[in-house]
């Protein structure tokens, strides 16, 4: 059995079912790191908040999402807040509506380990110090008496991966984690997110729209075109002989370095057969 399987997940939305998320189906292996790719607006966050269990309350939720064995869309809040944290976490898009401004955040991180362990006061300072120090936040004790303004951008990502690997999860879901740090400091996260990732052996679901930072980090890909999985298989294969017209059009449209010098860019749809319905 799989560690994640997710079969015929259709998310709506409102009172009249707008559909977002239409029968994706994708699985996961222990250690295995899965790109899932699409433009903003495909359904890529809304599969990784139903899997975390983060839907607002006017989702619809139809079809199935396995695990550890367990259905994940038929458990109460409580249950499920005993799984988000400890054994599936998350690295959100923008750290600082991940933090709480007015804690200090190696109180947040504290918190975190306290809601699934049992340990004492010093144990649990002595951890989140140690986590912190992994991921590269130098002098870990006084960034964890630091309030989330007092940190930059890159100090405050390292806080959030930090926090999302603090319980040795099975499983983390990174949506964007770089996207709001410079090319140096989202080079250095990368590398850190990397190595945390292999030291614990999490499976990764690795939400992207940058092609480039996928095939550095991801041995597979999904591809989500208009709330549905178009194409799927390594990273390899899909970046280098796409199958579908969308994934064809993002490989093209994320190369415009070999364009000649006033021609026309490519977009998107030009690789669809307008005779076709997409």
């Amino acid at each position: 059995m799989s560690l994640l399987d997710v079969k015929d997940l259709s998310v709506s939305f409102g009172r009249h079912r707008t559909r977002v998320l239409d029968h994706a189906c994708l699985s996961l292996e222990p250690g295995q790191r899965l790109g899932f790719v699409g433009a903003s607006g495909s359904g890529k966050t809304v599969l990784a908040s139903a899997i975390m269990g983060l839907l607002p309350e006017n989702a619809h939720v139809e079809g199935s999402i396995v695990f550890q064995g367990q259905e994940l869309t038929a458990l109460t809040d409580r249950v499920f807040s005993a799984i988000r944290g400890r054994n599936l976490s998350m690295v959100f898009q923008e750290p600082m509506t991940a933090l709480d401004p007015t804690m200090k955040v190696g109180r947040q991180a504290a918190e975190l380990i306290g809601l699934h362990r049992e340990t004492s006061t010093m144990a649990t300072r002595q951890r989140v110090e140690q986590i912190f120090d992994r991921v590269g936040l130098d002098h870990a004790s006084r960034i964890a008496d630091a309030y989330p303004h007092e940190l930059s951008g890159g100090q405050r990502q390292r806080v959030v991966i930090a926090m999302a690997l603090m319980n040795n999860p099975a499983m983390v879901i990174c949506d964007e984690p770089t996207t709001a740090l410079d090319a140096t400091v989202q080079a250095k996260v990368l590398s850190l997110l990397d190595e945390e990732l292999a030291g614990v052996n999490a499976a990764c679901l690795f939400i992207s729209h940058d092609l480039g930072l996928v095939s550095r980090i991801c041995t597979d890909v999904a591809v989500i075109h208009a709330g549905k999985i178009v194409e799927r298989g390594s990273a390899a294969q899909v970046f280098m002989n796409p199958q579908h017209p969308y994934t064809a059009g993002l490989v093209a449209t994320a190369s415009i370095d070999a364009v000649e010098p006033g021609t026309r860019l490519p977009v998107i749809e030009d690789f669809f057969d307008p005779r076709q319905e997409q």
